[in-house]
């Protein structure tokens, strides 16, 4: 997909809208497949951009599906995955919601002691589960996106391990699988392994186990120097220490990862338009059509997105501060290099793919853009953008 088509989809369904490249997700997940044995898995964390047409894209290259809520489940049994390809694992949900996923038939992945308590009590053995533990591995280039390290609120500490066997006696249930999930935007391979060797050491106490899930946190560049996690030196390290483990204890697993943010966020651009430049006494704006109402992560946790002027890709660089819209500070970048801007130009945020509009709202009453995918060499309208009446739709009116 071309900048041309990028412009031509803006024109055709104005901007902001949302543009995913169908090639470039079959490109990240073919890099998996070819990387790893036949005897790893790969689960799309749905959370990550969830519109029913890239879930049954991702379903047709052969990926699995890894869910965090119960309608993500129903969103993919929907886009048709069969139930025993989904990992449901919620954070902080009560029994209620467990057992709805049970009764779809999904794989079920508890990550507290008062849920496997309960889990237990009520079902015993009769519906095999995995656990998800902390394996206090700091990890990821954010502290808000790691979930391995000591104050997380996610899975079960592995200095609990004792707890987690007394309920696992007592109540009789079906450990299949171990779960563990560092953080987001890991580079450095050896974290996999690190948790990996922990994973083994947490097997000798499971004797039912058949999976291993090492969940993800793959990184993507989103800026010139960026490096990608080597996912191919990745899955020799875990051939290698898979091989050795089982040449030591005879046991054997299926190994699990969740790529999310490495299979979308590079396929997808939000394409918003130059509505004002502004100049103060230190600074000139660039005010888009656009705000953290649709992009939220740079004032969410400080990521980075590229950002192109795509209507003027030869013009002379200058300095601009990018903001949006909304009536709070909205700022996409600051004293960022772009192709001199004029009003009404067409900027490009790349690496939008993952959580863009998956955490979009209506904040001040903004509309959620339009989504298209660019697949076989042709845009298609995925998701129609907002209109007024959207904003009322579910509201009551009592007075």
């Amino acid at each position: 997909m071309t900048d041309q088509d990028l412009l031509n989809i803006a024109n055709e369904y104005s901007a902001p809208v949302y543009v995913y490249d169908a090639e470039s997700i079959r490109g990240q997940y073919e890099k998996l497949t070819v990387s790893f044995s036949e005897n790893t898995k790969f689960f799309y964390a749905a959370k990550a951009l969830t519109n029913i047409n890239i879930l049954k894209y991702v379903r047709n290259l052969g990926a699995n599906l890894d869910c965090v809520s119960i309608n993500e489940v129903k969103l993919g049994l929907k886009a048709g995955f069969d139930p025993k390809s989904v990992l449901f694992t919620p954070n902080c949900v009560d029994l209620a919601e467990i057992e709805e996923a049970m009764a779809l038939g999904v794989h079920i992945n508890i990550d507290n002691i008062s849920i496997l308590e309960q889990f237990g009590n009520k079902y015993s053995g009769s519906y095999p589960v995995f656990v998800r533990i902390n394996p206090h591995i700091f990890a990821g280039g954010n502290y808000k996106i790691s979930t391995g390290h000591i104050d997380s609120k996610f899975g079960i500490s592995i200095h609990q391990l004792r707890h987690i066997e007394r309920v696992v006696k007592s109540t009789g249930i079906l450990v299949e699988g171990l779960h563990m999930h560092t953080g987001s935007e890991i580079k450095d391979t050896d974290v996999f392994i690190q948790g990996l060797e922990i994973m083994f050491e947490l097997a000798e106490h499971f004797p039912d186990l058949k999976y291993l899930d090492m969940g993800s946190g793959f990184k993507v560049p989103y800026q010139e120097g960026d490096m990608e996690t080597d996912v191919k030196a990745l899955g020799e390290k875990v051939e290698q220490a898979l091989a050795l483990y089982k040449k030591e204890s005879g046991r054997e697993f299926e190994l699990w990862f969740e790529p999310g943010k490495f299979l979308v966020s590079k396929s997808g651009h939000l394409l918003v338009k130059a509505n004002v430049i502004k100049q103060t006494t230190a600074t000139v704006f660039v005010g888009v059509n656009s705000g953290f109402n649709h992009l939220i992560r740079p004032m969410f946790y400080d990521s980075y997105h590229i950002i192109e002027n795509i209507s003027n890709p030869t013009g002379s660089e200058r300095i601009y501060t990018v903001v949006g819209n909304i009536c709070e500070t909205d700022t996409f970048a600051w004293d960022r290099k772009i192709n001199e801007v004029h009003e009404g130009d067409i900027l490009a945020f790349r690496n939008a793919g993952a959580y863009g509009f998956e955490m979009s709202s209506n904040f001040n009453s903004r509309l959620k853009p339009a989504e298209v995918l660019f697949l076989n060499g042709k845009a298609h309208l995925i998701r129609q953008r907002d209109e007024f009446e959207d904003l009322l739709r579910k509201q009551v009116e009592v007075i």
